[in-house]
């Protein structure tokens, strides 16, 4: 089988120059509307881990990878007397975010372009709150670290991201997929920057980078898509690093193929519903 996510590499600098560089998630443009129609179970997950926490009402909260706002949106609603700053690297996404919750309207929420691996705040922050994104990166030493900074003494990491397994059935017929003589030419040397942590081994990182773990733990999701369609649209809004290898006039007929291989070993419901396992990995840590 082809191994659809080795491990994650980086560019190597020799005499002669850069011999290979793994795009991240900047370098891919994201949209906001196709993203916002598909990521309704995302989002589901991040309200379900909004509610096992508390607010006293004054938090200032960072919400890192905002995406379209809607979370970030909730997240002000719970700290009327406080403030909170959705970050994402995508101008896109934060333009999308700052159109749909004007500061005229939400006085507590702003929207700001920024990559998690350089947070530039110095114990500003009660809670740093990120949903759904921190997967897009593979070194969280960085980040972690910028994390740390950022809070307060006490204050709070709370965060979801996709873990170790996660889609593991969408993985697989990607990876019968792409070993097919019409697509295989696309994908040769593939990298993509997607990186699934499992629990244990994050409960290390975060304690190397000086984050206080309070759970951290693998959950199983039902991710429900709307029939082939609705499972397209996914892909289609989030699975750039594959999609973007193939030209782009052959782009739809390629995630049809993908959706197609996935529903023949996994058929829609009796609803007409499309079933992904998802892993994810909630974390929940402090800074001492």
């Amino acid at each position: 089988m082809v191994n659809v996510f080795p491990t994650p590499t980086v560019t190597r600098v020799s005499r002669r120059g850069p011999v290979r560089k793994v795009r991240d998630m900047s370098e891919y443009r994201w949209d906001p509307e196709e993203y916002e129609r598909s990521s309704s179970q995302q989002k589901k997950w991040g309200m379900e881990l909004l509610e096992k926490s508390t607010f006293s009402g004054d938090e200032r909260v960072l919400d890192i990878g905002c995406g379209d706002g809607f979370l970030t949106c909730l997240l002000a609603s719970r700290v009327p007397r406080g403030e909170v700053l959705g970050v994402d690297v995508s101008p896109e996404m934060v333009r999308h975010a700052a159109r749909r919750y004007p500061r005229e309207a939400y006085a507590n929420l702003r929207f700001a372009v920024m990559d998690a691996r350089h947070l530039a705040f110095r114990e500003e922050f009660d809670l740093v709150f990120s949903n759904a994104a921190l997967h897009w990166i593979p070194d969280h030493a960085p980040v972690l670290r910028g994390i740390r900074e950022s809070l307060r003494r006490g204050g709070r990491f709370l965060a979801q991201m996709a873990g170790k397994g996660n889609a593991h059935r969408v993985i697989s017929a990607l990876g019968r997929l792409i070993a097919r003589e019409d697509w295989a030419p696309f994908f040769r040397e593939l990298r993509v920057p997607y990186r699934f942590f499992a629990d244990e081994q994050y409960r290390e990182i975060l304690q190397d980078c000086g984050l206080r773990p309070l759970r951290v733990e693998l959950v199983k999701k039902d991710m429900a898509h709307q029939g082939k369609e609705g499972m397209a649209s996914w892909i289609r809004s989030t699975w750039h690093p594959i999609t973007e290898r193939v030209p782009p006039e052959l782009r739809e007929g390629f995630i049809a193929s993908l959706v197609d291989e996935y529903v023949e070993e996994n058929p829609p419901d009796e609803h007409g519903l499309v079933h992904v396992e998802a892993i994810r990995l909630e974390v929940e840590a402090e800074r001492p």
